[in-house]
């Protein structure tokens, strides 16, 4: 009978450029190989979280919220080089509390304790540790790396430290083997270790990469990362190369001494039980005068705004604005097209160009007579349920081009209205297209610049293109891949990494505005100041929140 075993140490994608497992193809291994379970834990970041989660309920896997996250030396506030150096410590979200408080760290790590990473430390943890599981983590670990410097009566007190604030059998000593010899000696140390704390122990494998044959092509992704190549004798490379998906059989092999850990893997994830609210919204509510309720006031603007926009107001009108009026209440919109129509209406009055509207926003009356947009449905014969349809759980779509030398003068505007804590740009994510990863494969397997050259070149420049189709639709293409076994090897390489993201970066034009602080839902990174969510603006709107397209127009 097979080994039950759950991992949970795994970095997807989202660990940018140093993880290669892709989320689909990591959850279709893990259920080809018989697993229930598997957490997410990457690196300082909740970026993959809700998408590891959807799809790993689609394939009937229950899946584990968590981030390996980075422990300052010090303190979180202490930026010094001494303090470039940070520890390791993997946090799981035992329920929706814990969830809640991880966000909360992973966002104060960026917010506040960015120093070449994104930063927490104990006081923080102390503060939000309820509902977590923390593991040791790796050799980076606060207790891993002292034992390794032969610290082991400071890797005692780092351990009850650790269990003091998390809280009895809420902090784990983490086993692992990936063929490093440094690995022998913390484990055997961590093992009297916890036999003299009475401290859990629990097994390991600190995935990177799906399958044991992408151990190369993950080292390639490494070399992308820091700018080195496969000939660099420096180069960053992870020592013994086991750092795939194992099955629980492999893992009991590795640790036959340890079959309590092992099983602590599935007590583990017993516990852990995030549940996500989709389409659920929480949006802002939009200040109304005294006694009218936000419904009343959003139907009056709406006939003041008729009365501007038409002469005279027909029954037919009237009929259609009455119309829209109740699906947008029955759906729960009203708030939403008030503060849409506020800003704008801002935006006007201080003099800064707004766009007469795109997209099908265009189609509805209410915000023609609100003024968001300037084109008459009635006259096009546009129609409102393209727009707004009751059978659609989507949050209707206004796109709104102001000008980019003032759009952030409405930004602001926003900020001040609904709290700075309530406000944030939104995330993207750069990834690696069929033409710039061929080029990134190639500087990093040192293959000569003409030759890369021409093979991206190949590529055709079309939206959506991937390498797959490009072999498929260029013939010569084709036949160097068939022919010449080391471009065989750039393409293979590149198809591996192909699609993995980048970087992020602020999209330009998406902001959220929520009813409560932005870090109580979703977990947030701080660039120049600004607030950016770490989930994608579809995510976002996923989750029930309301996201602004606020484009510029040059």
């Amino acid at each position: 009978m097979p080994t039950e075993f759950t991992h949970l140490h795994v970095h997807t994608e989202y660990s940018l450029l140093d993880g290669s497992a892709k989320i689909g193809d990591l959850l279709d291994q893990a259920k080809a190989l018989g697993m229930k379970n598997l957490a997410i834990t990457d690196h300082g970041a909740m970026y993959g979280a809700i998408d590891f989660y959807k799809a790993a309920k689609d394939r009937g896997i229950k899946p584990i919220i968590g981030c390996e996250v980075y422990l300052a030396a010090r303190t979180r506030f202490d930026k010094e080089p001494m303090d470039a150096r940070s520890y390791h410590l993997v946090l799981l979200a035992e329920n929706n509390e814990g969830y809640q408080n991880l966000i909360k760290l992973v966002s104060i790590a960026y917010i506040e304790g960015f120093y070449r990473k994104p930063r927490i430390d104990l006081d923080i943890l102390k503060q939000y540790h309820k509902g977590i599981i923390a593991l040791g983590a790796c050799l980076a670990g606060p207790v891993s790396r002292r034992i390794l410097n032969d610290e082991y009566e400071a890797a005692k007190e780092a351990a009850l430290t650790l269990e003091d604030i998390m809280g009895k059998g809420n902090f784990f000593l983490e086993l692992q083997d990936h063929g490093m010899h440094q690995q022998q000696k913390v484990n055997q140390m961590t093992m009297r270790l916890a036999s003299e704390l009475d401290i859990p122990m629990v097994v390991t494998n600190d995935v990177h990469y799906i399958k044991d044959e992408d151990a190369e092509s993950h080292e390639v992704l490494l070399c992308i990362q820091t700018g080195k190549t496969m000939e660099d004798p420096d180069r960053m490379i992870y020592e013994g190369g086991q750092f795939f998906l194992k099955s629980g059989d492999e893992m009991a092999a590795l640790f036959p001494y340890a079959a309590e850990a092992i099983a602590n893997t599935n007590r583990i994830a017993e516990r852990c039980n995030v549940e996500f609210e989709f389409h659920k919204l929480k949006l802002p509510r939009f200040d109304v005068p005294d006694g009218k309720t936000a419904a009343q006031f959003l139907r009056e603007t709406c006939y003041e705004g008729l009365k501007k926009r038409y002469n005279p107001i027909t029954p037919d009108l009237e009929e259609r604005l009455e119309y829209e009026l109740d699906i947008i209440t029955q759906m729960g919109f009203v708030d939403y097209f008030l503060i849409v129509g506020d800003f704008i209406r801002y935006a006007k009055q201080e003099g800064i160009p707004v766009g007469p509207g795109r997209g099908s926003a265009a189609g509805s009356i209410v915000a023609y007579s609100l003024e968001i947009t300037d084109i008459d449905p009635i006259k096009y014969q546009l129609l409102f349920e393209r727009f707004l349809n009751p059978e659609r759980v989507s949050m209707p779509d206004i796109d709104i081009d102001f000008c980019y030398e003032r759009r952030q003068e409405v930004i602001d505007y926003v900020i001040r209205k609904y709290g700075a804590d309530c406000v944030s740009q939104i995330i993207t994510f750069g990834t690696l297209s069929a033409k710039a990863v061929i080029r990134d494969v190639g500087r990093a397997t040192n293959m000569p610049y003409a030759e890369v050259d021409k093979i991206a070149k190949m590529i055709p420049n079309e939206l959506k293109m991937t390498i797959k189709k490009a072999l498929e639709m260029n013939g010569e293409l084709r036949e160097l891949y068939e022919t010449d076994e080391r471009i065989q090897y750039l393409i293979d390489t590149s198809m591996k990494l192909e699609g993995l993201p980048r970087h992020s970066s602020m999209h330009a034009a998406g902001v959220v505005i929520a009813d409560r602080p932005v870090m109580e839902y979703v977990p947030l990174n701080a660039s120049d100041g600004l607030l950016i969510t770490q989930y994608t603006m579809t995510t976002l709107e996923e989750l029930g929140l309301l996201k602004m397209d606020v484009r510029i127009v040059r």
